[in-house]
């Protein structure tokens, strides 16, 4: 009987079907046409800027060949870009209206965003959609006006005549980002603040913004590249390599004969200051996912 007892679990136990294997949290099987949407998203993302890239590595006859790999790659367009004093004065141009812009936007934004966070006031909702609506604000329908007034009151071809107009734009949008990551601070950190003896803006200098990292690293990196590639009103007020930027000083590219395309130099240049972004993209990206997710989720 002590051998049948033993041997019937025994039994029992082969017999029986085995339980599924509990899947991993986070672990996910992902359909093959997920993968192969992805995919094409990735070529279609970076085909043109390979293209780009394969393009400043040709010269002369060959840059109207449709080569997949240039046959004779050559760096001689990065030398020609990197010896141009109007490229490098553009570029100096840039990179000061860009750092002004965003800096001046985050301080502005900043304050703006926190009051709109923690004030209690009626249909904040729909101030907050009007001052995100002036981002959707068509550039174009300034730019005339904008013209005007500036050659009036002598801001047109300079740098603060640029800087102006680019932060009507980006500042908007540093609200509006910033406004959603404060609503996520919590607020007994205020209190306990002001418990303690700070004034508001004791306690906002030195326990929210020290929290709102993420959300500033975000908004900066997000206005930096707007007021960087933006061309329509760089083009339209101004007229001298003294205060063009990038973008503009790009355009006016021109070969060293009249028979040369500078499609070459074009690419070099274009690669020069789209490479900084991408890298500054890359360090950056978990702050600007942690950043631009904050508040999509009530906990």
């Amino acid at each position: 009987m002590s051998t049948l007892t033993a041997e019937r679990p025994t039994a029992e136990l082969a017999t029986r079907p085995k339980a599924p294997k509990r899947r991993l949290r986070g672990e996910s099987k992902l359909h093959p046409l997920v993968w192969v949407f992805v995919v094409a998203v990735m070529a279609f993302s970076l085909i043109p800027f390979y293209w780009l890239v394969n393009t400043s590595l040709k010269k002369g006859a060959s840059l109207s060949q449709g080569e997949l790999f240039p046959s004779q790659p050559t760096l001689e367009n990065y030398l020609v870009v990197f010896q141009n004093p109007e490229f490098l004065l553009a570029l100096r141009n840039s990179v000061i209206i860009a750092v002004v812009t965003t800096t001046v936007a985050l301080v502005f934004a900043s304050f703006a965003a926190y009051a709109l966070a923690r004030l209690k006031m009626r249909r904040k909702a729909m101030i907050l959609t009007l001052i995100l609506s002036v981002t959707t604000f068509p550039a174009i329908a300034i730019a005339a006006p904008m013209f005007s007034i500036w050659r009036e009151i002598g801001l047109y071809d300079t740098l603060l005549g640029l800087i102006i107009p680019k932060l009507t734009f980006a500042l908007p949008l540093a609200i509006y980002t910033l406004t959603s990551f404060f609503k996520e601070i919590p607020r007994e950190l205020e209190e306990s603040a002001y418990m303690d003896g700070a004034t508001p803006f004791v306690a906002f200098r030195k326990v929210i913004l020290p929290l709102a990292v993420p959300g500033l690293a975000t908004t900066a990196i997000l206005v930096f590249i707007s007021v960087w590639n933006e061309f329509l009103l760089a083009v339209t007020l101004t007229t001298s390599p003294e205060a063009r930027p990038v973008p503009v000083a790009i355009a006016f590219f021109s070969g060293t004969s009249e028979f040369d395309q500078p499609l070459g130099t074009i690419s070099a240049a274009s690669v020069i200051i789209t490479v900084p972004l991408v890298i500054l993209v890359l360090v950056c990206q978990k702050r600007i996912v942690s950043g631009m997710t904050a508040g999509a989720v009530k906990g």
